[in-house]
């Protein structure tokens, strides 16, 4: 999120002729990767998940207690115990590793979980989003309690979702240069979420309450206070309560549609309206780069320049990277999502290490439930980066509720907190529709293994209200044509 100078080489850009401070691949990947807690068994926790309708759900949480430790991560504190899921069906349990967790939406899941950090004298801090609190232990004792004045804007990529992070850098005073704004007492953990103080424009005045960038803002005094006892590779846990289930009900029978595999759903309740081969695993092509705004979203700071080389190994429709020395990581989100650029994914993917970037994929493919879901690369120009209708609707929902800012930009809106709407100029949108004008976000995609793909979600009237559904497509020979068509069978099907 920030400019970091702690673990960053210094670039000269011809074109920009001015000095950049960024995380660049000149960095040993052992060096940039982070290393989770070695694993101890810990078969204590469970999570019970069912199934309906091709989509996961957790069903119910117990936490009984804690039984390890992962590896010491400083030489004055324990990293957090080791916290294991069981499936309920197979009793395989999997270890959770730094990032965000579903699980830790569950309130009692949360509170035992801190309770067991207590116990043990874990030092931690808690980021507490429906008590607006947060509060930092040492050794389990509770030495620094601050009200949060202001969470960063819902969907964008400082809003931290619920899960079990590290601190990874502290800075007294850091200028974002896409908020515009300089961040006292910054504490930034999973790389762009940040506690901090009071923002600060360059002249030194205070943003106003229209500002919408940032992390966990708390007064500065309590900034202070919280960065003096926070070390870095502390746990971060943090508590966002799940969304409320929308109750919405639709009344009418859902009849066939005639397109290849398609899907039409409701993006908020999940019902299925229309549906063909939900679980039939096909190449997907370029839906890939959802997955890679992703996980680019977790691992990399947005904030930044980044150092191009411009990949000879890949081409785009509109070839943007190669007479650069750099671009800002939101300009190369721009060209990912708008205008489809191969070359923007490989150098998205270099800058934390190709193959530790695609492993990242996968593993969070997993993390959201997408079991029969692979990326072989960041692109989808391989024909082994395969999916299922079921798997890319979860992955839709999650950037939906927790991303909104990747499908903002794919429908070549401004994302929020963001002040600078790029350096490119005259961006194609691949992601528009012919003759209609609800599209608000998605991605298009096509190889030919995988023909014509599309994710593309809509404002549509359904019984005289305002709803938004998520239509996939695999393996279409007229995308327009058929996104076309399954709107009109909603449209036609709920008249109010």
């Amino acid at each position: 999120m920030f400019n970091k100078t702690g673990r960053s080489v210094r670039l000269l850009s011809l074109s920009d002729d001015q000095p950049n401070e960024l995380r660049g691949s000149l960095i040993p990947r052992s060096i940039r990767e982070k290393k989770p807690p070695e694993p101890v068994v810990l078969p204590r926790v469970l999570l019970a998940a069912k199934v309906a309708g091709g989509v996961a759900a957790v069903a119910a949480l117990a936490f009984v207690g804690l039984a390890g430790y992962g590896r010491v991560t400083s030489s004055t504190h324990l990293a957090a115990p080791v916290i294991s899921i069981v499936d309920p069906k197979t009793s395989t349990a999997v270890t959770l590793t730094y990032g965000p967790h579903t699980a830790f939406s569950n309130r009692a899941f949360f509170e035992e979980t801190r309770s067991a950090f207590v116990e043990k004298s874990v030092s931690f801090i808690e980021v507490d989003f429906e008590e607006k609190m947060v509060r930092l232990f040492k050794e389990g004792v509770l030495v620094v309690s601050a009200s949060v004045e202001q969470f960063g804007e819902t969907g964008s990529w400082w809003d931290a979702p619920s899960g079990l992070y590290e601190v990874d850098t502290r800075a007294e005073r850091e200028f974002s240069s896409l908020a515009q704004v300089y961040f006292p007492w910054v504490i930034t953990f999973e790389g762009n979420y940040a506690i901090h103080g009071m923002p600060e424009y360059p002249d030194g005045r205070a943003v106003g309450e229209d500002f919408t960038g940032g992390g966990v803002r708390v007064s500065n005094a309590d900034a202070e206070k919280l960065f003096e006892e926070t070390e870095t590779n502390m746990p971060v846990l943090v508590y966002q309560k799940a969304k409320e289930k929308d109750r919405f009900v639709y009344a009418a029978t859902v009849e066939n549609v005639s397109a290849p595999h398609y899907l039409i759903a409701d993006i908020e309740t999940g019902t299925m309206l229309a549906a063909s081969d939900l679980d039939i695993p096909v190449p997907i092509a370029s839906l890939t780069k959802l997955m890679t705004a992703v996980v680019a979203s977790e691992k990399l700071d947005l904030d930044s320049r980044v150092r191009v080389s411009s990949p000879t190994f890949v081409q785009s429709l509109i070839p943007r990277l190669k007479d650069r020395t750099s671009v800002s990581m939101y300009s190369l989100f721009q060209l990912l999502l708008l205008e489809s650029s191969n070359e923007a994914a490989e150098v998205i993917a270099g800058e934390y290490g190709r193959e530790a970037f695609i492993d990242a994929m996968n593993a969070k493919a997993k993390q959201l439930g997408m079991f029969q879901t692979t990326f072989a690369d960041p692109s989808g120009l391989d024909s082994n980066n395969v999916s299922t209708l079921a798997d890319l609707f979860k992955l839709s929902q999650h950037i939906h509720e927790n991303r909104t800012f990747i499908f903002d930009i794919s429908a070549k809106e401004v994302a929020a907190g963001a002040e600078d709407a790029g350096e490119f100029i005259n961006l194609e949108n691949f992601n528009e529709v012919e003759d209609l004008n609800n599209v608000v976000g998605g991605k298009i995609g096509e190889t030919s293994a995988a023909g014509m793909t599309s994710i593309t979600l809509h404002e549509v009237q359904v019984q005289g209200k305002l709803r938004t559904v998520a239509i996939i497509l695999l393996g279409s020979e007229a995308r327009d044509d058929d996104v076309k068509t399954l709107v009109g069978f909603v449209e036609n099907q709920y008249q109010p």
